[in-house]
This record gives structure tokens, C-alpha cells and sequence, in this order.
């Protein structure tokens, strides 16, 4: 199973950039049941070890689930989940 920080990047480097038609699903103490979630259209970085957004750094490892056009392809509960590319 790819990495969430992978996955990202392909979204954003394909060409067609897909990233912004993604749904990112993170742990943010505070938020209701602890995830907050965001469009792709919101990160504006992709560090090595966080991805941006324009008022947070989100650690990769904070990712639980990205959404791309109602399919889940990344869910850190199911690490069989299979990625479609």
C-alpha cells in the first residue's frame, strides 16, 4: 500500500492535477470525532514529512482516509485497499 504523501503526489503531478478534486480525512484533536476534512484544493504544499494548507502543517501520518471523486483510495484502516494507478 502506497504512502499518503505518494498518493498526494501523484494526485497533484498526473498532469490533469486531481488533487484538487481529492478529499483529505486527517486527526485534528478538537474537530468533531477528531477528523476535520479538507479539499485537495486546500493544501498548497507538499513537504517531505507535512503537507501545508494555509493555516496548518498536517503531518502525513495524521492521514486516515483521501476521497477521489466518491472512491476511497487511501484508508489507514485497510492497509489492502488497492490504489487505482
Amino acid at each position: 500500500m502506497p504512502f499518503p504523501r505518494e498518493i498526494l503526489n501523484e494526485l497533484k503531478w498526473r498532469g490533469r492535477s486531481e488533487i484538487t478534486d481529492a478529499e483529505v480525512h486527517y486527526l485534528h484533536r478538537g474537530a468533531p470525532d477528531d477528523i476535520r476534512v479538507i479539499s485537495g484544493a486546500e493544501i498548497r504544499e507538499l513537504g517531505r514529512s507535512f503537507f501545508v494548507t494555509a493555516d496548518s502543517e498536517v503531518p502525513y501520518h495524521r492521514i486516515r482516509r483521501i476521497i477521489l471523486r466518491g472512491k476511497v483510495i487511501f484508508d489507514s484502516g485497510n492497509p489492502t485497499l488497492q490504489v487505482p494507478f
